[in-house]
């Protein structure tokens, strides 16, 4: 018991891996390659289920003093301007799934798991560490560095993102799949945004073959904008600058109101999606994926990070249940990639057939949507939002409402 795990990436899911275990007692190293730890990006959606995570992880508190809580998710028709639905997000919904919905910035969350994972004595964090591979035996694992140093523990656990090295070792699948979608992300200060749509709220304007999403960050210091455009883009790319004219070009179909939220953003950078299919197995002896080496999925229903924290959640339980490392690493995956399974399949879904139809697939979507009341939504993602991803590790009892 008194070899480290290894955690091959220091993410939001690696981090909340290692302060998950240190929570159980069970020290851990984290490797991230990079030179220091932080996240590139934006804005993060937090449903229900990744608040019962903080909770189990214990962040939870910090984790709340950070969020913006929003009022509603709309979904607007990004041609005619309108409104097609809503589903409130008040204190019945809260109610439904014992926490609330938010949104934060990606670096915030990130940094509260930072700064657990730093005040915690069995949590050791390294940089410029980056895992080239593995070999294991019957009691440990060893990961050779890049440079050649040699590291080993009890387990190693792949929380190094879509291009995992890991997983090239445990699936050994090939590159991701590259979905055609490109997304450009800005922020907006506050006092930039257009005053008619400073909602408090998390806003999807759904158009064919693009989509509009923005919502309130750091105390509504900042606009969060995301914009995708399905350009069919043939290779992946991330974190591109890029310049307006190209952002913009791929909505020109759209409404007024929506467009106008494109010319407020600057700054932008590109990412063309990708995902990959689901697979039944993450696991080889003592080794494991988790977040998106082992499940990456599409982001259309902002659920990536949630994911991640739910494995963080499963993972740490059961290697809190028995010294048998490979047992443990087999029950998180057994509890694990159905649910993740379904994530991924329906994101893909979920853009095809609610974020970029059009014509009568279009008129059908509004036709459906628009007549679910708040009831018949919260039926609707209950298995989402209801489910901790560990029934029984998470008692209701540990819940709390923000």
């Amino acid at each position: 018991m008194s070899e480290r795990i290894l955690i091959a990436g220091g993410g939001i899911g690696g981090l909340a891996t290692a302060i998950g275990l240190a929570q159980k007692g069970i020290a851990s190293t984290v490797l991230e390659k990079a030179s220091e730890l932080g996240e590139i990006g934006a804005g993060i959606q937090l449903g229900p289920n990744a608040f019962h995570a903080f909770d189990y992880l214990g962040v939870g508190d910090a984790a709340r003093r950070m969020a913006v809580y929003i009022d509603n998710l709309r979904l607007m028709d990004a041609l005619t301007g309108k409104e097609i639905t809503r589903i409130p997000l008040d204190e019945a919904f809260r109610t439904r799934f014992g926490n609330p919905y938010a949104v934060v910035h990606r670096g915030d969350l990130h940094g509260v798991f930072l700064k657990a994972c730093m005040a915690h004595d069995l949590v050791r964090l390294r940089t410029s560490a980056a895992i080239a591979g593995y070999v294991q035996n019957g009691e440990r694992v060893t990961a050779t560095l890049a440079g050649g140093e040699q590291i080993t523990g009890r387990a190693l656990i792949g929380a190094d993102g879509l291009w995992s090295t890991i997983r090239k070792q445990v699936v050994a699948d090939g590159p991701p799949r590259v979905s055609g979608h490109t997304t450009y992300r800005s922020v907006i200060p506050t006092d930039q945004m257009p005053e008619d749509l400073r909602w408090n709220a998390a806003t999807l304007w759904a158009g064919p073959k693009c989509h509009i999403v923005h919502y309130p960050l750091s105390g509504w210091k900042y606009f969060n904008l995301v914009v995708t455009y399905h350009n069919d883009a043939p290779e992946p790319v991330a974190g591109v600058p890029v310049s307006h004219d190209e952002v913009r070009k791929g909505f020109d179909h759209v409404h007024p109101t929506a467009r106008q939220i494109i010319d407020k953003g600057s700054d932008w950078k590109l990412w063309v999606l990708c995902d990959r299919d689901p697979v039944m197995t993450w696991v080889d002896g003592r080794i494991a994926l988790l977040g998106d080496a082992a499940h990456p999925m599409l982001q259309y229903f902002a659920q990536g990070a949630c994911m991640a924290m739910e494995d963080a959640v499963c993972l740490s339980h059961e290697m809190s249940q028995t010294d048998d490392v490979p047992q443990a690493l087999l029950a998180y995956q057994n509890r694990r990639h159905l649910r993740t399974a379904r994530v991924q399949l329906q994101s893909r879904q979920i853009g095809e057939h609610v974020y970029h139809p059009a014509g009568a697939h279009a008129a059908l979507r509004n036709a459906v949507m628009s007549a679910r009341g708040p009831q018949d939504w919260y039926d609707q993602i209950a298995w989402l939002y209801g489910s901790t991803g560990l029934e029984g590790a998470i008692s209701a009892e540990t819940r709390q409402v923000g």
